[in-house]
């Protein structure tokens, strides 16, 4: 099934990958971001990639995020409650918003390996609470490593879904699935990515302390979805 989807900060790593690899199973996506000309640039730059021939085009967030039926948020978390409050009045009833956000210390000259407090408990649980109750929330893909995406090798670790809406695990499900390699993981629901937030920044570490950006997490004695 192809669909829709608006990638808000699509400009930067982790929305670039995602952008590429389901561009290239087939999905429409639409770079957001505050600037349409930079999100014009980048969509050219995937489509580039690609060889051509995959629906990937650039906008401003608010018309890229009216245009979808799947919004990815992938900022940082000091612009997240602000963009959400501005974008508010775009999001299409029913959408799926998948929040990637992780509170890192460091968007407040702390250490990325460490998760700052969030009032609701988690980044994703703030998104869910400044969205329109029209939507659906999912919290996944925190721990994909952003260099590994904008490859083209499957790549080796699982994606956490936390989200209170069984449709919207459907969907995020299917998304982490058209990734080659990947394997999405039920983890309950939206309060349980506090946890995959903070386990974020503990994959952020291991990358650190052994020089490399292709840190991942495998959850052992599971099979495939099905």
């Amino acid at each position: 099934m192809s669909r829709t989807i608006a990638i808000v900060g699509g400009t930067g790593p982790l929305g670039r990958g995602l952008a590429l690899r389901w561009a290239r199973t087939g999905e429409t996506i639409i770079i957001g971001s505050r600037d349409a000309v930079r999100a014009r640039t980048a969509a050219a730059e995937i489509v580039s990639k690609t060889g051509g021939g995959t629906r990937v085009t650039g906008a401003e967030n608010a018309a890229a995020v009216a245009a979808a039926d799947v919004v990815m948020l992938a900022v940082p978390f000091e612009g997240q409650a602000a963009l959400l409050k501005e974008l508010k009045a775009s999001f299409r009833t029913g959408a799926v918003v998948i929040d990637a956000t992780v509170p890192l210390a460091a968007s407040v000259g702390g250490r990325a390996t460490r998760t700052l407090g969030v009032w609701q408990g988690s980044a994703a649980q703030q998104a869910a609470e400044l969205l329109p109750d029209h939507v659906k929330v999912a919290a996944a893909f925190h721990g994909v490593s952003a260099d590994l995406l904008e490859g083209e090798v499957p790549i080796d670790c699982d994606v956490l879904v936390c989200t209170d809406d069984a449709q919207a695990r459907e969907v995020v499900s299917e998304l982490a699935e058209k990734i080659p390699g990947v394997r999405a993981v039920n983890a309950g629901g939206l309060e349980n990515a506090r946890i995959v937030e903070q386990i974020t920044a503990l994959l952020i570490s291991v990358n650190i302390k052994h020089h490399v950006h292709s840190a991942g997490l495998r959850i052992t004695g599971l099979p495939r979805r099905t």
